[in-house]
């Protein structure tokens, strides 16, 4: 038995966010075991902890989607840190922790909440870019039935996501994809899927990302997908009125609203960041 944990990210409430299994003692699991849970949570990522490898990191980070392996991905991360805290697995020195995952080392820092809010966790996202990949703008469209795209960008932040820019959030609503052939494009385009993002009401961002590519329709609230926005805007100049740092909605097509915490540095660095809540605690079968 090893022991476990589910965690919603992105949220101070159970049952929003975005859920992510997380099994906090992994040594000893092949490729095919990590995969076949992954399969069997059939949530949007699972992940695995190991001891380091890597100088300076406090633990190894393996993540696991429906589909396969990514080398990063944001919401797990978050998430993964807040149970391997709470395990007692790796403790913050000054309330930092070292990640080790496929995309190399990713900082955490553990805040705590303003006014008794709840406490957050901030990751910096690794190699953020923007790619030579070009992207069919009216395949794309087509594939999300989408009326109007702008800037469709393919950008890499561990995964690597087609990234558009909508009008309006009731454009975000309207969203009907079509399932194959976004999957069928991303897997031509070398993408783990596509983030679409808009103004809302009062003139944030809202996102939404979808990945069937991965065995993942749509991703209730997405850190990597978030940090590919940050990309998009600092390079297209689009929503310029948000500045360098937002907090994202995401998730309320699917009743599971969540807020991601973005900034952007001069150098472009990009932080992802929010609370998250433990929901299951305990033990699995694995081995």
């Amino acid at each position: 038995m090893r022991r476990f944990a589910q965690v919603d990210v992105f949220t101070e409430r159970a049952g929003l966010g975005n859920p992510v299994a997380v099994v906090l003692d992994a040594e000893g699991l092949d490729d095919e075991a990590m995969a076949r849970f992954a399969r069997w949570t059939n949530l949007s990522e699972t992940t695995f902890v190991l001891p380091p490898s890597a100088d300076g990191a406090d633990y190894h980070l393996r993540i696991f989607t429906p589909g396969g392996e990514l080398p990063f991905a944001g919401h797990p991360t978050l998430g993964s840190a807040h149970a391997v805290v709470g395990a007692g697995v790796a403790k913050p020195v000054d309330g930092r922790l070292v990640q080790e995952c496929a995309a190399g080392l990713v900082p955490l820092v553990f805040e705590d909440g303003a006014d008794g809010g709840a406490a957050t966790i901030r990751a910096t996202v690794p190699r953020a870019n923007v790619t030579s990949i070009e992207v069919p703008a009216d395949e794309l469209a087509a594939s999300l039935r989408a009326r109007a795209l702008f800037d469709p960008i393919a950008i890499d932040v561990g995964p690597t996501w087609i990234v558009a820019r909508l009008d309006r959030a009731d454009d975000l609503a309207g969203l009907k994809v079509d399932d194959a052939g976004l999957a069928a494009l991303s897997m031509r385009l070398g993408a783990t899927g596509a983030t679409v993002y808009a103004p809302n009401e009062d003139g944030k961002v809202e996102v939404r990302s979808f990945a069937p590519a991965e065995g993942v329709p749509e991703d209730p609230v997405c850190g990597s997908g978030n940090a590919a926005v940050a990309v998009h805007v600092t390079t297209t100049g689009g929503l310029r009125h948000v500045g360098n740092a937002w907090t994202a909605h995401q998730g309320r097509f699917l009743g599971r609203d969540g807020r991601v915490a973005v900034t952007v540095s001069d150098d472009r660095k990009v932080t992802i960041g929010g609370p998250c809540v433990t929901v299951i605690e305990g033990t699995v079968a694995l081995g």
